[in-house]
């Protein structure tokens, strides 16, 4: 089994159009609204590839609960953690030819208790994981050291540690 922890998760609405003209009122021609962050995309690959795997993620407000029930409606075991802040949302438009624009809020704030919070149902998920995977950018507020930090929880148990990141959290 393989935990994934997403600290900073997103909804991702992706909006299709014809071209995107600054400054105009433009008409979509699809759009469509999916779980994002980088550890729910891990999870939901290896959900796809009919591997076990516990996603815990940090959800807020009404996104974090938009996330939670798509995740959990795609099947995915989700351990959802309450914070006060709110779910990020990413958004992306898709313009003919393959051109992409991407615009990505900040995540919310995680408080010291928030992130303790996160880190014991780590814990308690990780009894029975083979793997822990820390994936994503780290939210305001969390140290950068965090996935450095996981890595020396687990390693001496003998349950193997990744991180998809980047910068200093890196």
């Amino acid at each position: 089994m393989i935990v994934t922890v997403t600290l900073n998760p997103s909804l991702d609405r992706t909006i299709e159009v014809d071209v995107l003209t600054r400054g105009a009122v433009i008409r979509a021609r699809s759009a469509r609204l999916d779980p994002g962050g980088k550890g729910v995309n891990v999870s939901r690959a290896l959900l796809a590839n009919g591997v076990a795997s516990t996603a815990v993620v940090a959800v807020g407000g009404a996104d974090g609960d938009q996330l939670h029930r798509l995740l959990t409606a795609e099947g995915m075991r989700v351990r959802a953690v309450r914070v006060g802040g709110r779910t990020r949302s990413n958004v992306t438009i898709v313009e003919p030819g393959g051109v992409d624009t991407k615009l990505n809020e900040p995540g919310g704030a995680l408080t010291a208790a928030e992130l303790e919070e996160i880190g014991s149902v780590v814990v308690a998920e990780a009894g029975a994981a083979s793997w822990v995977v820390g994936c994503g950018s780290l939210p305001p507020g969390v140290p950068d050291d965090t996935y450095a930090a996981l890595c020396r929880r687990f390693a001496p148990d003998g349950i193997r540690v990744a991180v998809d990141s980047s910068g200093p959290a890196l």
